[in-house]
């Protein structure tokens, strides 16, 4: 029995002990799961396949040791998140990635030798600067704004995971492992926010996983400064706004916000690191940030980017026999239809048993009306 694997799968459902209980029928009492979670209790075979069952996995996933490590790099969230919140998002983010690798595995698809997994060392935040664009220059981003995020980091290995979650989560970053050797990575963003604010909350984790940040330097700054740099580079935005202003308008910051896919507020941030207007215009656009009530929603937002590197495999692992229609659907969580010329096989399977039954009994009667109708022909005609 692996204890800790238990309390992961139940967060990462978001049962309590109480919840986990009843999803078993009441086989078991919540006390007694919770001695199974501390280690102080190990269930019956009977017990463990009913767990596996409300929990929807096999029951080795349980008892046995993961084939995948996985390892939270950075969580950032505000003080109104609990405890308890966190570790349920971090236990559903690892079992998220861990499946993914796992279907990595399965489809064939080789880890990434580049994956971008604490390989800039930095000893100070302005080094994040260099980091980002040395980051583009190896994918090939050249100067321009990233169309879409989300496709740029799938494109690279790096999975965009989004999870239903308070505002007081900001974003995670997790890297998975097989036998000590990173094989995917993640960036994690709250679902529902706006497109502006996704996408630097995604380029801001990537600075998590990309950086090595020593000691005494502020990681949090360090990647917001990799962030921005990444989806607005230096030479860019100097290059549309000037290397020193005494005034910007806010119709100016609208643009470049539907340019650069950035909030106005991470623009101002922007400018200011690189010095482009001044202290005392940064704070003033923020005093007015604040009586406009923009913190949290600003003019013309900007429609959040949807992943598609889990769907789009899972779809091809199904298309190929590689996994079950039921696991193609619980890696989606959603019900799937048939679609196209699928195999009749394949198609029989999918069905109910109802509509199974009728389908065989309309072939029967096809195939009865077809012999009776060859038994009537005297002459048959045999072309060749």
């Amino acid at each position: 029995m692996n204890a800790q694997r238990l309390r992961a799968l139940r967060l990462a459902r978001g049962f309590t002990l109480e919840e986990l209980s009843a999803q078993m029928g009441g086989l078991v009492t919540k006390q007694a799961l919770s001695k199974y979670e501390q280690g102080r209790s190990t269930p019956s075979p009977r017990v463990l396949v009913q767990l596996a069952r409300a929990l929807k996995v096999k029951a080795i996933e349980i008892a046995a040791e993961p084939s995948v490590q996985t390892e939270v790099l950075g969580f950032r969230k505000r003080s109104a998140l609990s405890k308890t919140r966190e570790e349920q998002i971090t236990s559903q983010v690892r079992l998220e990635l861990e499946r993914r690798a796992l279907l990595q595995e399965r489809v064939g698809i080789k880890p990434s030798e580049d994956l971008p997994v604490c390989r800039r060392p930095i000893t100070a935040v302005a080094e994040a600067e260099q980091a980002a664009e040395e980051l583009r220059r190896e994918w090939h981003l050249g100067g321009d704004p990233i169309a879409r995020v989300t496709d740029t980091l799938e494109d690279h290995r790096i999975h965009v995971i989004e999870v239903e979650a308070p505002e007081a989560l900001d974003g995670v970053s997790v890297v998975a492992s097989m036998s000590g050797d990173p094989v995917a990575a993640a960036v994690v963003s709250r679902r529902g926010v706006p497109g502006e604010r996704q996408r630097l909350n995604l380029a801001h984790e990537l600075g998590h996983l990309f950086l090595g940040v020593q000691d005494g330097i502020d990681e949090e700054k360090a990647a917001f400064r990799f962030g921005a740099a990444l989806l607005a580079p230096r030479q860019a935005i100097l290059d549309e706004v000037g290397s020193r202003r005494t005034d910007i308008r806010e119709d100016e910051l609208l643009l470049l916000k539907r340019r650069y896919g950035m909030s106005m507020q991470a623009l101002i941030y922007r400018l200011h690191d690189l010095e482009v207007i001044s202290d005392r215009h940064y704070a003033d656009w923020w005093r007015y940030i604040n009586a406009m009530g923009w913190k949290k929603t600003e003019p013309e937002e900007i429609r959040a980017e949807t992943p598609l590197w889990m769907r789009q495999t899972a779809l091809r692992a199904l298309s190929e026999g590689l996994i079950t229609l039921t696991e193609a659907e619980d890696l989606l969580g959603c019900r799937l239809e048939p679609s196209g010329p699928l195999p009749r096989r394949q198609v029989m399977t999918q069905l109910a048993p109802e509509a199974r039954r009728g389908m065989l009994e309309a072939q029967a009667r096809d195939a009865a009306d077809y012999y009776e109708h060859e038994e009537a022909d005297d002459d048959p005609v045999i072309e060749y």
